[in-house]
């Protein structure tokens, strides 16, 4: 039997030498693609962006609790290998530690996961060494932070002025020393996330913050092509599963219409 990827296992990923191997994470969401990816991958983050892959939404302010404890059991009964995060939703820690340790918990018992992941820098650190000195390992995310997406204004890149950069040294500091064992780095300059990366004793996991972090992340779904609202920049396509699949769903579509489809293969009779 396989033995899943521990917090311990992640830590250690931390590069030090160039000849270690980045970290290689993928958000996903179902059991189907968790199964696919569960031998390429070191960690799944299931991720609230299934608010607007999965269901549609604009943005992920509308995802649930127990829409992401769903998902997560949903990926966690699927795979054997890779370390699961869930992320935590929006509304669901900003109140009080306590409160994100009760949402926190629920998300741990329910799916399985080996760690939970919630948005914030300097501000969460109580609630993410709350939640560490309780046996819930908390994986942070600073830079571009999509639950904030109303008080942003959109989806822009994070730390471009020397305030903006020296405020996310900061939030990573405070996190890392806060207990976070990794944390997501999200549409930043690289020059700012390489300098994170080199001062903070926890792996970086980056997602559009350059080439110099101890690993990096895309949302499955972009690097299929699987979602086609729009392509962030830092976004690179590996496959085209959509025309794969409209042409699979034309191709039936017109074998029904001229009647070429069900053929004798695929029709049961009575036996004589």
């Amino acid at each position: 039997m396989k033995k899943r990827l521990s917090v311990r296992d992640i830590r250690k990923k931390k590069i030090i030498e160039h000849s270690q191997e980045p970290i290689v994470s993928l958000v996903c969401y179902t059991a189907q693609m968790a199964r696919l990816i569960n031998n390429q991958v070191d960690i799944i983050l299931v991720g609230d962006s299934l608010g607007m892959t999965i269901y549609g939404h604009e943005n992920t302010l509308s995802v649930t609790l127990d829409m992401m404890i769903n998902h997560g059991a949903a990926v966690v009964r699927s795979t054997d290998k890779p370390h699961i995060v869930v992320d935590m939703p929006f509304g669901s820690y900003e109140e009080s530690p306590e409160v994100a340790f009760r949402s926190a918990s629920k998300i741990m018992r329910e799916t399985g996961a080996q760690s939970v992941k919630l948005e914030g820098g300097e501000e969460f650190a109580e609630t993410i060494y709350f939640l560490n000195q309780r046996g819930i390992p908390v994986m942070g995310h600073i830079g571009l932070m999509p639950q904030r997406i109303q008080t942003l204004g959109g989806f822009f890149t994070q730390g471009k002025t020397e305030k903006e950069s020296i405020k996310l040294m900061n939030d990573a500091k405070s996190i890392s020393q806060a207990g976070a064992f990794s944390m997501v780095i999200e549409a930043i300059p690289e020059e700012v996330a390489t300098d994170i990366t080199k001062k903070i004793d926890v792996p970086t996991i980056g997602i559009g913050a350059g080439r110099n972090c101890d690993g990096q992340i895309l949302v499955s779904h972009d690097i299929l092509n699987l979602f086609g609202a729009f392509t962030p920049k830092f976004v690179k396509k590996y496959g085209n599963v959509d025309e794969n699949i409209v042409k699979a769903v034309k191709d039936y579509s017109q074998e029904v219409k001229n009647k070429k489809f069900p053929t004798p293969d695929n029709i049961f009779t009575i036996k004589k």
